[in-house]
This record gives C-alpha cells, structure tokens and sequence, in this order.
C-alpha cells in the first residue's frame, strides 16, 4: 500500500520503499530519556535536550546522571537561591548558603557567601577542575544581580583516643633578696 499519488515519479516510489522499512526499528525512548537508564554516551543529548548549560566528559557517571536528574528543578527554579543548592547536591555536594540580610552585620545588597563542601565519588576532596566547574554553574543559575563569595569546606573525619599518663611533678618556692649594700 502507498500513500503516493498516481503520478509520483520513480525516485519518490523508490525512497518510499527504502523508508518503509524504518518503521520496524525499535526505539526504546521511555528509556532513552530516562537519566536512570540512558546509556552512557547518550546522556550529554539528554542533557542538550533537557537544558543543561554545561557539560564535561571527565566528569564521573554518578554526577552526570544526577546533573541530567536534577535539570528540570534546576530550570523551574533558576535565579534562586534554591536553584544553587540544587546545583551543589547534582555534583554531590553541599551547600551554605547566607545572603546579604542573614550577615550580621547585614552584608551589601544582592550578595551571598557560599561555603562548599564537595567531594568525588570515593569521598575525597573534589581537584580544582571539578570545584571551577561547580562555581561555573552556581554562576549560571543564581540571580543575575547577585554575586557572591566562595569558600571551600574541607571534612576530615578523626577519631579522640583517650591517652593518660601521671607524671610527679615537685614545686620549690625559691626565695631571693636583695644582697646587702
């Protein structure tokens, strides 16, 4: 059965029969636009598609997909301060966030502190490549008027070992005076 009209030419008929055949090719698209269960090297369309303004390969599986997973949030909520820590937690990170009016004393108008604290997938301090691209983005996504200031947060988990020793100790009282003259 064809859809062309009775005076299609044969180049039409041909790339008529040539198409027909694709649409018997499977596309899995409640999968593909899945972040959960896109493969791999097709999450950075996911994330064209879905608005991400950037985007690295070097960076690990786990936050690519959390970046595409939080997209939408992060694009209903741009311009606010929710909006950063939404970015902060899709890189895996968290967040203290202080604008100008919750300094003491208030700070200057449209500005805030950011402390970050984010670390790689195996927990250890993130390098600065991947610190730049987070700031990169906190920029991207906070109020236009806003600036901010950084700091970096470090944790460092130790533990208190208990540790006594008794050691004597003699106390002199030395008196002095003055030699005669």
């Amino acid at each position: 059965m064809t859809l062309l009209p009775p005076n299609a030419t044969a180049l039409e008929r041909a790339v008529e029969t040539s198409m027909a055949r694709i649409g018997d090719v499977a596309v899995p698209l409640r999968s593909l636009w899945n972040p959960n269960t896109c493969p791999v090297d097709l999450l950075p369309y996911l994330a064209w598609a879905l608005s991400i303004d950037g985007w690295s390969s070097g960076w690990s599986e786990t936050v690519k997909r959390a970046r595409v997973r939080q997209a939408l949030t992060i694009q209903r909520s741009k311009g606010t301060s929710a909006s950063v820590r939404d970015v902060v937690a899709s890189f895996g990170g968290v967040v203290a966030l202080r604008e100008w009016w919750q300094m003491t004393p208030p700070g200057v108008p449209h500005t805030f502190s950011l402390v970050l604290n984010v670390t790689d997938d195996q927990g250890a301090p993130a390098d600065a490549t991947f610190v730049d691209a987070v700031i990169a983005e906190v920029y991207r996504t906070k109020p236009v008027r806003s600036h901010f200031t950084f700091s970096q947060a470090l944790t460092a988990t130790a533990g208190i070992v208990p540790i006594a020793a008794a050691r004597p100790a003699t106390f002199a009282r030395l008196t002095m005076t003055a030699p005669a003259a």
